[in-house]
């Protein structure tokens, strides 16, 4: 046994000066150390953290600007083509190349009956092709109107020479013409004007305080007081599995309806006693997902429930129209 461990050592001492004579001969030659690691430095670490997230809207252009839609549109433009044509989801917009054919220079539309329109939303807008356009229930403001828009009342059922046109307007997801109306206004590109919930419409008198911190413990935040059987199955089949605050009637885990502002008392709003639901888009805001599933499954059907959770700076999980990404980019959902 002394004799092998003495070989052993004999051998281990011939390979280390093998080795000293080969590498100061040349023949070995080792890699550096500062060209082969790279050591970080300490500097360009802390320079490589995110900035702090203070402003939502900061955020988002600086994160669009970088790899939201503009870049996505150019990588898949290919890809969005195909699909674009495919689909018709969406009326493509109608150049300003038929402007000159325009006789009129001035168009006023007189809202008739109760609608689901905000009264704030009268006003004269600067339109295409350089008309000013009058939007208002005001028959005074209106005394000669162009068209008349109805939404829940039925048009005239003749309209005679000289007689404004009649728009009618439906949004529901089983939407259907009265067939009285000139032109027929509704969610999907089939119409002949199509007006999605994206629109200023639906996101008129709401609080828009929108938080710059998200929650870490609670993640997901729903609301729904429209307690459908099938909606209910669903979102409770989802919820179970995560930390979640429910408010709204339906399945309700904060206490009561009123409790949005207790949660969050930024979000009060000045103008007035809100209803509940008018500070749920602020609260909607402190959550890193928001829940978002329509009432019923309806090609083009998509309504503000989605874009509510866009606007407030959260994650869609949406349950709805088949064709959503016609709608919004997919790195959104």
């Amino acid at each position: 046994m002394q004799l092998k461990s003495v070989n052993t050592f004999t051998v281990t001492i011939m390979l280390f000066f093998s080795f000293l004579i080969l590498f100061f001969s040349g023949f070995l030659e080792l890699p550096s150390v500062s060209t082969s690691i790279h050591l970080s430095n300490p500097i360009d670490t802390l320079n490589s953290q995110p900035d702090p997230f203070t402003d939502l809207f900061a955020a988002f252009k600086k994160w669009d600007s970088q790899m939201g839609c503009a870049q996505f549109k150019e990588k898949h433009k290919d890809l969005i083509h195909l699909l674009s044509n495919r689909s018709g989801s969406l009326q493509e917009t109608v150049d300003d190349s038929g402007c000159n054919e325009l006789k009129m220079e001035h168009v006023s539309v007189l809202v008739k009956g109760w609608t689901w329109i905000p009264d704030n939303l009268d006003n004269l807008y600067s339109c295409r092709c350089g008309m000013s356009c009058l939007w208002t229930k005001s028959s005074v403001l209106a005394d000669k109107p162009d068209a008349f828009l109805f939404e829940t009342t039925t048009p005239p059922l003749q309209r005679h020479s000289g007689d404004p046109l009649r728009v009618y307007m439906d949004l529901e997801a089983g939407r259907r013409r009265s067939g009285r109306e000139d032109i027929f206004i509704s969610y999907h590109a089939k119409d002949d004007v199509q007006s999605t919930y994206a629109g200023a419409l639906f996101h008129n008198g709401r609080n828009y305080h929108v938080s710059s911190c998200k929650n870490n413990d609670t993640l997901v935040y729903w609301s729904s007081s429209r307690c459908l059987p099938q909606r209910n199955q669903l979102a409770k089949s989802l919820l179970r599995l995560l930390p979640h605050h429910s408010f709204g009637k339906c399945l309700n885990n904060v206490g009561g309806l009123d409790m949005a502002l207790s949660f969050y008392p930024e979000c009060a709003n000045d103008a007035g006693t809100p209803k509940w639901w008018d500070h749920l888009h602020c609260a909607m805001s402190h959550y890193k997902f928001v829940l978002a599933v329509e009432n019923t499954i309806t090609e083009s059907y998509l309504t503000e429930k989605l874009f509510y959770a866009l606007d407030s700076g959260a994650v869609p999980i949406y349950f709805g129209a088949p064709n959503v990404l016609d709608f919004a980019p997919p790195i959104q959902l």
